[in-house]
């Protein structure tokens, strides 16, 4: 189980378990005993968490789980925040990797189906790091709500001074998009994930 969580992108997990003090050796995209190690102390402390805040939908968890251990403890509470006021909230996009972002920076250019959604290549998303996901919003028969209204509406309930809301960005608003904060541009927090160095207060 700790192998799929990135797929087969070892060198992705190794940067993040090392920004997390849970791997110490080289980032050599190897799966062996020090990866094992790192990624299973990096599980408990996931369950633990999940353990004293609470769970939620199974969608939720399948993307909690990917992100930094901050970013969990965050995203965990900014979901109590959402449901307790009665917010019918999923996350349903979490960390993604390098090769998972450049997939969707491909959609919906050179001939490829579907509407762009992303402007941000491998490496240029704070999903690639660990710190950002995206919520969907589903009404009480269970659909998908693409109202940005309702989106608005979740952001008076979900913010803490630790995130940011993509709601906010004037280029390219993205009102299903919440990050953690940190004090660097983007260009900095991917030079420090890639040689596993910590970004996040």
């Amino acid at each position: 189980m700790s192998y799929g969580l990135f797929g087969d992108d070892v060198l992705f997990f190794q940067r993040l378990l090392k920004t997390e003090g849970l791997y110490s050796k080289t980032l050599d995209g190897i799966w062996g005993r020090f990866t094992e190690k790192g990624a299973n102390e990096f599980h408990l402390k996931s369950d633990a968490m999940k353990e004293q805040i609470g769970a939620f939908d199974h969608r939720t968890e399948k993307h909690i789980c990917t992100l930094s251990l901050k970013a969990q403890l965050e995203a965990r509470h900014f979901m109590n925040r959402l449901l307790n006021n009665n917010i019918n909230a999923k996350i349903i996009s979490g960390t993604r990797t390098y090769e998972e972002q450049n997939k969707l920076f491909r959609q919906g250019r050179y001939n490829n189906p579907g509407p762009i959604i992303t402007k941000a290549r491998g490496g240029r998303s704070n999903h690639n790091f660990g710190i950002a996901w995206d919520i969907g919003i589903f009404t009480a028969t269970g659909g998908y709500s693409s109202n940005p209204k309702d989106y608005i509406k979740a952001s008076e309930f979900a913010m803490s001074g630790l995130l940011e809301w993509g709601g906010n960005w004037r280029s390219f608003p993205d009102t299903p998009h919440y990050q953690m904060r940190t004090s660097f541009p983007i260009s900095i927090v991917r030079n420090k994930f890639e040689i596993g160095e910590t970004y996040i207060a």
